[in-house]
């Protein structure tokens, strides 16, 4: 299993975009007040859970609960706020992201392996 290290303020998320310069980073926003976020979260921590790859950093933000983490995230890599999301990071690019019932365990296991 992946350690999930959720990202409280924007200290946090500069630290794991600069991070993404050794290892990719696949992130998800999630908002704890939807239930399509709801199924989203159970889905990323199903592939945090038994499919994660060892070489990928796995971080989360709650989208109600530190809103600046969130809004920095979509300023720094260009990338449209919605929720849920999920975005994989490289090299502090968004190299891929989706949302809504697209967030699924077998997408970010595909999405995860196309880096290779």
């Amino acid at each position: 299993m992946a350690q999930v290290r959720e990202l409280k303020d924007v200290k946090d998320w500069k630290m794991m975009l600069e991070c993404s310069s050794g290892k990719p980073v696949m992130l998800l926003k999630h908002s704890t007040r939807c239930p399509v976020s709801a199924e989203a979260y159970d889905q990323f921590m199903k592939h945090a859970g038994k499919e994660a790859e060892t070489d990928v950093e796995y971080a989360l933000v709650l989208v109600v609960e530190h809103r600046p983490v969130s809004n920095s995230i979509a300023e720094d890599l260009g990338v449209r706020h919605e929720s849920p999301q999920a975005i994989l990071i490289r090299d502090g690019q968004a190299v891929w992201n989706d949302s809504h019932w697209r967030i699924t365990a077998e997408m970010l296991k595909e999405r995860i392996g196309a880096l290779s």
